[in-house]
């Protein structure tokens, strides 16, 4: 199984891949993870994504990175054109940006991920890391070149929360979601 790790910081200095960055439909890199994705790598990330949209609530698009460390950007949907989520869209979003970091044109080796629908979503934090999670061990067992998954969180109770979400999963039998 890959290498599944936890880290509080900026998912923009990570050297990964690629990174999953969250988005709603119209692809727009406004505000949170996804502003500062933009900030620190370039307008045109933005602008390759909304190229690309809109797209359904639960899927995912790819972009360059720009001046990023990363060398691409998947745009995982978990938000509505609302602003809100749930925890299907969540693990929708999440199954589909390993769909794009397995796919043979990408073939990413480690995805840095943050905590989706969380931020502007509103989405419950113990709730978010336990989904996402789950759909991650899930995927990890269908995409056999993805050999290091970070979850890049911010602040102490997103770490925790992921902390707790995974030492549960881990007491979990294989193939068993949390």
């Amino acid at each position: 199984m890959a290498d599944i790790a936890l880290w509080n910081g900026d998912i923009c200095d990570l050297e990964v891949d690629a990174i999953v960055s969250p988005a709603s439909t119209s692809l727009w890199m406004a505000t949170g993870v996804a502003g500062a994705i933009k900030r620190r790598g370039g307008e045109a990330i933005e602008f390759a994504a909304v190229r690309q949209g809109p797209v359904s609530q639960g899927d995912a698009i790819v972009t360059g990175a720009g001046a990023l460390a990363a060398r691409w950007v998947i745009h995982a949907v978990s938000l509505d054109r609302a602003r809100r989520t749930d925890a299907s869209a969540i693990d929708r979003a999440v199954r589909n940006a390993f769909a794009f970091a397995r796919a043979r044109e990408l073939g990413a080796e480690t995805l840095a991920i943050p905590a989706l629908g969380t931020g502007v979503g509103g989405f419950p934090l113990a709730e978010a890391a336990r989904v996402t999670v789950a759909a991650v061990r899930a995927e990890l067992d269908r995409s056999p070149r993805v050999t290091r998954v970070t979850f890049a969180l911010r602040g102490a109770a997103p770490y925790e929360e992921f902390r707790a979400a995974l030492a549960a999963a881990v007491a979990l039998p294989a193939g068993t979601l949390a």
